[in-house]
């Protein structure tokens, strides 16, 4: 429930006319020690506007307010305090959880289709650790739309086209060895692709020959074909290995090449319009001259070669997405060094007359680096997902074989909590800040972890399973008993806010911090408190764990996140 919202009305109500153009909800405190109040509106700031002292106006307030929904409002000094009436709001609370499959769920987005653009790896390489951030972020953003009410739909816009393609062919062609690639089609295309950029770095003719066969590949050259077909191919197998551990799925693969015959249209457009003009040879919307304050850099359209740009490409996938899917968002996960692009891109858009564009956001996020260092597969430095996810496994199974040695599907469990840690380190952090992954530290079963969070709700069922007692039906009236289950009572009626906010703000970060919150309410009242006790406060209290289990998976769920009961 909303204390703050309902709160705000009663004291603007209260005050009448006084309250206009005042922001009281922004002044709502939650008091430190609880004997004061579940929240306190502190009056200092009315003082002046109201020419009266602030311990007469709090006094007036707390004389003058509705007090239904509240156990006592009372003013202390220069304070309003505000008890909620526990035993109703404590039976409200669960009995929704236990009863609703939509609790916390809204229809805000109803009728409405987001469009995602997340993951977008590139063919002939392995998925990286710097692949992860774009399609986790983007997983778990496509369920909280989802929990709000939109419609979604995932595209993985695959890096299938372009210049490196060329120097793999050609890699391929001076060094391939059929049988070796065979056995491990992706990592040895890699090793190929890594060994001509280091040797290009001498000798000039091999990015020459590079050129070359990715402009066979343009025209339609029957070999170059094939083999990028093969690339292709093999290298989707090894994604879906990655995306079947993760849990993701998309609703479109089309990719760079889908577009080939798509640009040339926008290209006319943009000419109609008035917007491309020649410069030096080629083409461009001169951005700094159309938007003089905006301080936009020139958007190259065409190159001098008469070759398009990654823009061009853009502009062309998302013209295609409204026709096709008449999105209300199109959001583009994708690094935070790509701002300016989609910026142009958005511009280019709305110049066009297309006001649509104002749907497109660019779902920006920290770069990713291991130990403190970025990774390049140009460089031959990346780091592989799927070996990380081993790893993670490794050390989960490790953990699970000391804690519960008898745990039955023990392996699946590990990789449910191994995977899970990897997933919640990356959306527990602020999508814009930069992360440096410690595997050591994010598979640990206590801290502000998956695991940690999967623990918790583990233990809350392995409560339940010892109780034997049910719940079915939830005619009970659940009072509120223990003061250590308070903040867990509020916790949970929170859900909701929870979920609106994440879409809102497009943040997975503030249902991890959601769940790190509600789990250390749950084990504090899990560490002072005997629950599993005959007498009239165990349907109550087992009320309570069982609303907090279900939270728990669901918030899980919404970060693509397992939550096994038994660990």
């Amino acid at each position: 429930m909303d204390f703050t919202g309902l709160i705000t009305k009663k004291i603007k109500a209260a005050l009448g006319e006084r309250s206009d153009q005042l922001e009281i909800s922004n002044l709502i405190e939650k008091p430190k020690d609880l004997k004061k109040g579940d929240f306190a509106f502190p009056t200092f700031v009315l003082a002046k506007k109201f020419k009266k002292a602030p311990f007469l106006i709090a006094k007036e307030i707390s004389e003058k307010i509705d007090r239904s929904g509240f156990e006592k409002i009372v003013s202390e000094g220069p304070y309003v305090n505000f008890f909620i009436e526990k035993n109703s709001f404590t039976n409200n609370t669960l009995q929704q959880i236990l009863t609703n499959r939509e609790f916390g769920n809204n229809s805000d987005g109803q009728g409405k289709k987001v469009v995602i653009d997340m993951s977008s790896p590139n063919i002939a390489k392995p998925m990286s650790m710097g692949h992860l951030r774009s399609t986790v972020i983007g997983e778990a953003i496509s369920k909280i739309a989802q929990a709000n009410g939109y419609d979604t739909f995932k595209i993985n816009f695959l890096g299938d086209w372009g210049t490196q393609f060329g120097l793999m062919i050609a890699a391929y062609k001076l060094w391939g060895d059929d049988e070796v690639i065979e056995k491990d089609p992706v990592n040895e295309l890699v090793k190929l692709y890594v060994r001509i950029n280091k040797e290009a770095e001498n000798d000039p003719k091999l990015k020459e020959s590079g050129r070359a066969w990715f402009k066979k590949l343009e025209d339609g050259d029957h070999e170059a074909t094939q083999l990028w077909s093969w690339f292709k191919s093999v290298s989707l197998k090894e994604f879906q290995r990655v995306y079947d551990r993760l849990g993701v799925s998309f609703d479109s693969l089309n990719g760079e090449a889908f577009y080939n015959d798509k640009m040339q249209p926008v290209v006319q457009m943009l000419k109609e319009k008035n917007l491309l003009v020649p410069s030096q040879g080629a083409q461009i919307v001169d951005l700094p001259k159309l938007l003089p304050d905006e301080n936009f850099p020139i958007a190259m359209i065409v190159r001098s070669d008469g070759a398009t740009q990654y823009i061009t490409r853009d502009l062309a996938s998302a013209i295609y997405r409204y026709d096709h899917y008449h999105f209300s968002h199109a959001l583009y996960v994708v690094g935070n060094e790509q701002k300016d692009h989609f910026d142009q891109m958005k511009a280019i858009l709305k110049l066009a007359g297309d006001d649509w564009s104002d749907g497109i956001e660019h779902i920006g996020f920290g770069l990713i680096t291991m130990n403190g260092k970025k990774m390049s597969t140009r460089k031959g430095n990346v780091v592989a997902l799927s070996d990380v996810l081993d790893i993670a496994h490794k050390l989960a199974s490790q953990q699970i074989s000391e804690k519960n040695p008898d745990l039955k599907d023990a392996d699946k469990v590990a990789e449910e909590v191994g995977v899970g840690a990897v997933i919640f380190n990356d959306l527990k952090n602020e999508r814009n800040l930069a992360i440096d992954f410690d595997m050591n530290k994010i598979v640990q079963f206590e801290g502000d972890t998956g695991p940690y969070v999967q623990y918790t709700n583990a233990r809350a069922n392995s409560i339940l399973r010892k109780s034997n007692y049910s719940l079915s039906g939830f005619n009970e009236d659940f009072k509120f008993y223990d003061q250590q289950a308070w903040p867990i009572i509020v916790r949970l009626s929170q859900y909701g806010q929870a979920v609106k906010r994440a879409w809102e703000m497009r943040e997975p970060s503030i249902i991890a911090k959601y769940l790190l919150n509600l789990s250390r309410d749950f084990n504090s009242f899990y560490g002072n408190t005997v629950i599993l006790v005959d007498g009239p406060e165990l349907p109550s209290r087992l009320a309570l764990v069982k609303a907090t289990s279900t939270i728990l998976k669901r918030g899980l769920e919404l970060l693509g996140v397992k939550a096994p009961s038994q660990m």
